[in-house]
């Protein structure tokens, strides 16, 4: 049974389900997320989950891949709250109601501590939650301490009250509710605990830490303050075992001499553990894969771990981009007049109106000189080069053997014309002399004809081939070694990561060491 209070962003929306006896399927968890975020009217529901609490007050996102019998064996009662489960790094291309969850969101999480900031930072956002809630100041209606009222932070004080009120009155009046939102939320975003959910650890010397998982990689903190910040690009791979947390990093200093480093933290038990490892990898591939097909079964823990796996569905965010992007196109195209789509397709004519055509113009160019440069075209358009110089070279090979083979039949019939000449002269001498040179003229023409080369496509494709596989191999070192910023978002491809750090990089350390200082 679940209920949606109207309005629903105003309140914690909770779901309760009763009969876990009937084993319910993936497609009712599917169906359940679709409903709430209909309800909600939320287009961007994969920045959105479902989460419960088990018996051991441990916390978990709920895998609407798996079946929910499996998931949530020992809790009763079963309550599935909706939350943000991926914070965007520019949460205000949302929608407004995705905007709007994404504010209350925010301000659940100022109320519960986990988006730690300073005294004049939670002022000022509590100065926003104070214009949502009560509206505009008025002195008549907003008398002595209005503000008590409301929970703005979790450690809520006097004097914090006091300066909120006064950045409360110093607003302009009749400022609209979604303005505040995006003030709040360009606040909020812009905080080092923004969108972390803090996990208790302990580093190898014990003292106590917290560590927090979003959009741009994994960080620690002490005190409030942020300690050690892992990116994703540097994290080249995330296990566990037992209570150890463990990221292996792999970064490089100068652009060229990749150091690899390993650190783990000790977490309270296994399966805060195993939550952790979790948070991190669906964090990391959410935001770091171009696609969900590029997905694949990823293994954490070791012996005593029993060997988790986890394997990500659902969308990515360039995915959710992507689309975003395309939805706002189409909706600019419908929005253009059929008259402006015939002038752009039609050529100017003397009752055609030229300054409409020249602004079209001049917008195409713009367009045109704005357009960013796309490595994936560069690539293509190498590979296409690559392969127009094999073909190229297989038909010189095909048209030398051809041409060797039209002068070795010229010079065959230029013999046996010779031949024929010397037995002309002779026929009237002897009639059987004519017809003995005549059965050698035909052997000496099989007998060359055999000797004739002929075209061998392994003879004209295997230097081809070399030629390319050394021309591709020299790119690739060139791409990997230099420091131009012309190929920096190629180096930056997930392929080209895994070809330096699983295949060029070991392969480049052997060879220093079998060859010495070559490297």
């Amino acid at each position: 049974v679940y209920t949606l209070p109207s309005p629903v962003w105003k309140h914690e929306c909770s779901v309760s389900i009763l009969l876990r006896r009937l084993g319910w399927i993936v497609d009712f968890l599917i169906f359940l997320l679709d409903y709430v975020c209909e309800q909600l009217e939320i287009t961007e529901k994969d920045y959105f989950g479902l989460r419960f609490v088990d018996s051991a007050k441990q916390r978990h996102w709920l895998d609407l891949a798996k079946t929910i019998i499996k998931q949530v064996k020992d809790v009763d009662p079963l309550v599935l709250s909706c939350r943000v489960k991926f914070y965007p790094a520019d949460p205000l291309r949302l929608t407004n109601n995705g905007k709007l969850m994404m504010y209350q969101q925010l301000k659940r999480d100022l109320r519960h501590g986990r988006l730690y900031c300073s005294a004049g930072e939670a002022a000022a956002l509590g100065a926003l939650i104070v214009q949502d809630e009560l509206g505009d100041y008025d002195a008549e209606s907003h008398t002595g301490e209005y503000v008590s009222s409301l929970k703005i932070a979790l450690r809520q004080s006097d004097q914090l009250e006091k300066k909120a009120m006064e950045l409360h009155q110093k607003r302009e009046p009749g400022q609209e509710a979604v303005a505040v939102y995006d003030e709040f939320v360009g606040i909020a975003r812009s905080l080092e605990t923004y969108g972390i959910d803090p996990h208790p650890v302990k580093d190898h010397r014990g003292t106590q830490l917290y560590l927090g998982i979003n959009f741009s990689g994994i960080s620690t903190f002490a005190a409030g303050r942020r300690t050690q910040h892992f990116r994703w690009p540097e994290v080249h791979k995330i296990n566990f075992e037992g209570k150890m947390f463990i990221i292996h990093l792999a970064y490089s200093e100068d652009r060229r001499e990749v150091k690899k480093h390993t650190v783990g933290f000790k977490c309270p038990s296994g399966a805060a553990c195993r939550y952790v490892w979790r948070c991190s990898i669906e964090q990391m591939l959410f935001f770091t894969l171009p696609t969900s097909q590029h997905a694949s079964v990823v293994s954490g823990g070791g012996f005593f771990s029993w060997g988790t796996k986890f394997r990500y569905s659902g969308r990515t965010e360039r995915e959710l981009m992507s689309e975003a992007l395309q939805a706002l196109r189409q909706q600019k195209l419908n929005n253009t007049s059929p008259s402006k789509r015939k002038a752009q397709s039609v050529p100017a004519t003397p009752s055609s109106p030229q300054g409409d055509l020249a602004e079209i113009r001049k917008s195409r160019k713009s367009r045109q000189g704005n357009r960013p440069h796309c490595p994936t075209n560069t690539c293509c358009i190498i590979l296409i080069t690559c392969l127009r110089v094999l073909v190229c070279v297989c038909l010189l090979h095909r048209q030398a053997y051809t041409t060797d083979n039209i002068q070795a039949l010229a010079g065959l019939s230029g013999v046996g014309g010779g031949h024929a000449g010397n037995i002309s002269g002779s026929a009237s001498a002897n009639a059987h002399a004519n017809s003995a040179a005549s059965i050698i003229q035909q052997q000496n023409a099989s007998n060359s004809a055999k000797t004739a080369k002929k075209f061998s496509l392994i003879q004209a494709f295997v230097p081809s081939f070399l030629f390319v596989v050394v021309v591709l191999v020299v790119s690739a070192v060139y791409v990997l070694e230099t420091d131009s910023e012309l190929f920096a978002p190629l180096r930056n491809w997930p392929e080209m990561i895994c070809l330096r750090y699983q295949y060029y990089q070991p392969l480049k350390e052997f060879l220093a060491k079998k060859f010495g200082a070559i490297f």
